[in-house]
């Protein structure tokens, strides 16, 4: 279970975030960020989660996302402060095991990084 300061709240901030954020794909998850500096957010990322019935039957689909917030807490660390995340579970992600979610997501937060210092 995510913390409620690290909840995304709302779905205006989910759109806002898949709209305006940068965008990586991998094999299991698509990761959007989108950097919000507020001076009311707090100082710590918020995480969302998309899991639709392509991934699987209610039970995989509880599952991956269990997972999925299991690997955020472990790369907690690497996202900025003031990041705003959707994480969008791709088909493939139903079936792949935690290791293979982290390793996504911590690429796919690398890759956005590497081209939002590009753009500076």
């Amino acid at each position: 279970m995510l913390p409620p300061h690290l909840k995304l709240p709302g779905s205006e901030n989910f759109r806002s975030v898949i709209r305006r954020g940068h965008r990586a794909g991998r094999s299991t998850v698509v990761l959007h960020v989108l950097h919000e500096p507020t001076a009311t957010r707090g100082y710590s990322p918020r995480f969302g989660l998309i899991v639709s019935k392509a991934v699987g039957n209610a039970v995989v689909r509880h599952a991956t996302s269990r997972k999925l917030r299991h690997a955020i807490m472990q790369l907690l660390p690497l996202f900025p402060a003031d990041a705003d995340v959707v994480v969008r579970a791709l088909p493939k992600s139903g079936e792949a095991t935690l290791d293979e979610l982290v390793d996504d997501i911590r690429s796919g937060l690398e890759k956005i990084q590497r081209r939002s210092k590009k753009s500076e």
